[in-house]
């Protein structure tokens, strides 16, 4: 069946890349993939599928029946775009001002839609289900939550995920067992202290201070209290406070993103850091509210499915193009949430370019993919 797949995957390239282009040049926001869903869910239409819309508020769901094995294998894809100037010179370059698909997802919708259209052709052929969930709003983690709670991990036996990925080389799979990305929380920081002249700080409590002392504190006690086998980072991103230059802020928010590997330290940094705040502030006489959100888990890989990914990959595109990841991600992942339903696994895709010096990473403006991955196969459809 192998060779069968790869002659029909070559019969789809050309087609695979006009959808690709067409998907980049209209990106579209989390949440508001309109066009997008209703241009994915017509090609699914053309392809015999039966397909659903607006699931998980912007979401596509397509199934495609097999034989007669009850299990389902899911496959999911994101949609949505990052609100970043394109600044690459391209014939198909995004038409939305501020907006590109900066994070690869075109890609991944792309290899979504081949997969339907070359597996539709297989039919019968096929053991078991396979159900398509073209997943909204990755990039603000509330996606794939939306799409679980519109029931599409019903009955799901298995799901898989990619992510393109700009520093493996084109035609390349990049597989990890175990963790492949980091939990991502949020947090909250609000600093309470007295306003007062600036010119006579000692008759406040200046806001402002102590929440400098609060983020070196929480910098300088992960390196000194978290196990350093077990990685976090703490990342404060936003603060604002104030009212005038020559007045001492009663008033201080912090905003930030928490990042970890392990569950169990997972669970341990909600009270470790209001501790830390805590004893700051109390230290120079000010009060504090704490707000932790969890977000997304960590994508753990299953064993067994990450094997067999391996096993597929190694196969059709031979050992050479077939990567072990060593390390961890601390980026995140709604991917993570289909797992808590279903064993699963993601790879990456290489995306790289293996003739520039440099390949731009993923949320950069000037992040590019190389689509030429099958021209030792055939051909490079004009693509340079």
């Amino acid at each position: 069946m192998l060779s069968q797949i790869q002659a029909l995957a070559a019969e789809l390239t050309p087609r695979l890349i006009e959808i690709r282009r067409h998907l980049h040049s209209h990106p579209e926001l989390s949440g508001q993939e309109y066009k997008t869903a209703a241009y994915v869910a017509g090609v699914l239409s053309s392809c015999g599928l039966r397909v659903q819309e607006l699931v998980g508020k912007t979401g596509v769901v397509a199934e495609l029946k097999g034989g007669d094995d009850p299990r389902i294998l899911a496959i999911r894809a994101d949609m949505d775009a990052l609100p970043i100037p394109e600044r690459v010179e391209l014939d198909f370059a995004s038409t939305q001002l501020g907006i590109m698909h900066a994070c690869g997802h075109d890609v991944h919708t792309t290899v979504a839609l081949g997969t339907a259209m070359l597996l539709s052709q297989l039919g019968e052929r096929l053991p078991g289900k396979i159900r398509f969930l073209f997943q909204p709003a990755e990039e603000t983690a509330q996606g794939a939550r939306w799409m679980i709670e519109d029931d599409v991990m019903e009955g799901v036996s298995a799901v898989l995920g990619m992510h393109a990925y700009p520093s493996l080389p084109a035609r390349s799979i990049g597989i990890r067992y175990g963790a492949l990305t980091a939990a991502a929380d949020d947090l909250e920081i609000l600093i309470i202290g007295e306003s007062g002249h600036g010119a006579r700080p000692h008759e406040a409590v200046d806001a402002i201070w102590i929440a400098a002392q609060v983020v070196t504190a929480l910098q300088q006690s992960i390196s000194r209290t978290q196990n350093p086998l077990h990685p976090v980072v703490l990342t404060v991103g936003q603060i604002s406070g104030g009212r005038a230059p020559n007045v001492i802020a009663d008033t201080v928010k912090l905003s930030g993103t928490v990042r970890s590997l392990h569950p169990e330290t997972r669970n341990h940094l909600p009270q470790w850091i209001e501790t830390i705040v805590a004893g700051v502030c109390h230290t120079y006489g000010a009060k504090c509210e704490v707000v932790y959100r969890r977000g997304v888990p960590s994508v753990l890989n299953d064993p067994a499915l990450t094997e067999l990914t391996a096993r597929c990959a190694s196969e059709a595109l031979g050992d050479e193009n077939l990567l072990l990841i060593h390390e961890p991600s601390l980026g995140a992942e709604d991917f993570s949430l289909y797992l808590e339903h279903a064993p699963g696994t993601m790879f990456r895709l290489g995306v790289g370019f293996t003739d520039r010096a440099v390949n731009y990473p993923l949320h950069h403006p000037k992040f590019e993919v190389d689509e030429s991955a099958d021209r030792r196969r055939g051909g490079d459809y004009g693509l340079r």
